[in-house]
């Protein structure tokens, strides 16, 4: 042909082989990344037949990392982060530096400077955020309070991320040389100049630019302005500010999602994002040589032990000593028993600063490559181990350490008091509102709950309330079932509220049940265990079980109607969840 086509074929085979090799993974019950880096080992230079330029997909990439790096500040909850902070933000820094040390300390036994080593265990440190949602979403656990805790985490993981990409560029000379307090000054001085531009100027010009272009009604012109202020302010704070594309990417994204239109603006963006983020990982694949396999297999088994094992105890050690559940360890364990995108963006980094020999950044892709394809194997361990250590109360008990964090927040009076009280399991959207509905009456009950952060709440409000999960040992014994009237099981999971009315009527045969279900059929099968009334449907759900509750607990009809209404009245929107 008459003109340069290198670019549109290094596109054509990138998406290409990207689509053939993401739908064999997918049909392997794979993630589709896995697909998209074995297209870049094929069309890299390591592989016969075709090869792309490297160059352009370098380039290609970087717009790749603007744009996931932007869709990253998109999604930022500020929210979603305060309400795990107290586990996620130690939890996540006390995990980062433990598999940054692993890390660094297996690269010095290679013999790698320290300096490469610590850039090798940052990147082997960090999960991915992509691989972790889809896990959560196919699992039905992305909105539990294990779900949320492992968001939560990442979150705070992507920060320390961003982070690193601000502070990498600025240790390259002095890691070799001196002068690093200055490098870090100027640097960060840098940061904050464009950090107070985008915040103060920023959050205020974005979303009114966007508000205008929307009112024109034209797709194609709310498109373009989203994707120039993406890409405008990361090349902007790289020319200007000599901060990373990533970060002006990421806080173009944070000061979007300040709009009433960021739902748009990220739905307008997901497209090419996609599309850029899948090339990206093309061309992490093609600087992947697949000799290291062979040449170093001992290398290989050292990274991928320690995204497998090492983080995963390390996290399942650091959970258990904020004294959450064995089951919120296990997932967080299984949720970064991984490595992704941030990964390879801080290996690239490396070489690129010479922070990081060309083998780290195959090892690390690697690492990727290979926790991807078992983390799903990670996953399905998690409820077999569950099922295992419950069946020996000893071993949860020293784990859990439950009978020291399941005391009541009462006085011995106080607790002898509970007698014809009511015992609500899950105090979440469902259980809060039967909640309110007794404490209208000033009925007294107990409610266990998993999430620490309810359970806090709720004692500076004054309820009774256990932290930890009703099946474990010891648990439901301290709420008293035996000289409770009702027992209200608002949890989501089937099983265990099962197992919590077995106990509960073991302790006390008479006591009576009412319980959340989502199907006829286990309708139909609670109800065949005598249960005072299995409620199911999402929108009357949690008034269903408070009118229900307040019958049994000895209220008239006309009371419960009344405080039915004034629960749907104060809500405006129907209870749903756990």
């Amino acid at each position: 042909m008459p003109h340069d086509t290198t670019l549109i074929s290094t596109i054509a085979a990138g998406l290409g082989f990207a689509f053939v090799f993401g739908f064999v993974a997918q049909r392997l019950r794979l993630p589709p990344l896995v697909g998209y880096l074995v297209a870049g080992i094929a069309v890299g230079p390591f592989s016969p037949g075709f090869i792309a330029d490297t160059s352009l997909a370098g380039q290609l990439a970087e717009i790749g990392v603007v744009l996931l790096m932007f869709g990253v500040g998109l999604h930022f909850s500020l929210g979603d982060l305060l309400a795990v902070r107290r586990i996620a933000v130690p939890g996540a820094i006390a995990q980062i530096a433990a598999a940054t040390a692993l890390g660094a300390a297996i690269a010095h036994f290679w013999g790698w400077p320290w300096g490469q080593g610590l850039v090798f265990g940052l990147a082997l440190s960090v999960a991915s955020t992509v691989v972790l949602l889809r896990a959560l979403e196919q699992r039905g656990i992305l909105d539990s309070v294990d779900g949320r805790t492992a968001v939560g985490w990442l979150i705070v993981e992507d920060l320390v991320t961003v982070l690193a990409l601000v502070v990498l560029p600025a240790l390259a000379q002095p890691l070799g040389g001196s002068g690093l307090w200055s490098a870090l000054a100027v640097t960060l001085g840098k940061v904050v100049a464009f950090l107070a531009i985008m915040l103060v100027v920023g959050r205020r010009a974005v979303p009114w630019l966007l508000e205008r272009v929307a009112r024109t009604g034209s797709r194609e012109l709310f498109t373009l302005c989203v994707l120039a202020i993406a890409l405008g302010v990361a090349v902007g704070a790289a020319g200007l500010f000599g901060v990373s594309f990533a970060l002006g990417a990421f806080f173009a994204g944070v000061v979007i999602n300040e709009s009433d239109l960021s739902h748009q603006a990220a739905s307008e963006a997901l497209p090419l994002q996609d599309a850029f983020a899948v090339l990206f990982f093309v061309s992490v694949g093609m600087l992947f040589d697949p000799r290291i396999l062979l040449e170093q297999p001992l290398q290989v088994l050292a990274v991928l032990a320690i995204v497998l094992l090492g983080k995963s105890l390390a996290a399942f050690a650091i959970v258990l000593a904020f004294r959450y559940p064995v089951r919120t360890a296990l997932t967080i364990s299984a949720s970064l028993a991984q490595i992704g995108e941030f990964s390879f963006i801080l290996a690239g980094l490396g070489v690129s600063l010479g922070l990081l020999p060309p083998e780290g950044q195959s090892l690390v892709v690697a690492g990727a490559l290979l926790s991807i394809t078992l983390n799903p194997l990670a996953f399905g361990v998690v409820g077999p181990l569950d099922r295992w250590l419950r069946a020996r109360p000893r071993l949860v008990g020293a784990l859990e350490r439950s009978e020291a964090d399941a005391r009541l927040a009462a006085t011995p009076a106080e607790e002898e008091r509970l007698r014809e009280h009511a015992v609500l399991v899950g105090h979440g959207r469902v259980g809060g509102t039967v909640g309110e509905a007794l404490e209208r009456y000033g009925i007294p009950y107990v409610a266990i709950e998993r999430d620490r952060r309810t359970v806090e709440a709720l004692r500076e409000r004054g309820v009774l309330a256990l932290s930890g999960d009703a099946t474990r040992p010891g648990i439901l014994s301290l709420a008293h079932p035996e000289r409770a009237r009702l027992l209200v099981v608002a949890t989501p999971d089937p099983f265990q509220a099962r197992e919590v009315i077995a106990l509960a009527r073991k302790a006390n045969p008479k006591i009576d049940i009412v319980v959340r279900t989502h199907g006829v059929a286990e309708e139909r099968y609670l109800e065949g265990l005598q249960v005072g009334r299995a409620v199911m449907g999402e929108r009357e759900l949690a008034l269903g079980m408070a009118h229900y509750a307040l019958l049994s607990l000895g209220r008239t009809d006309d009371e419960a109607d009344a405080a039915v209404a004034a629960l749907r009245d104060a809500a405006r929107t129907p209870a749903e969840g756990s």
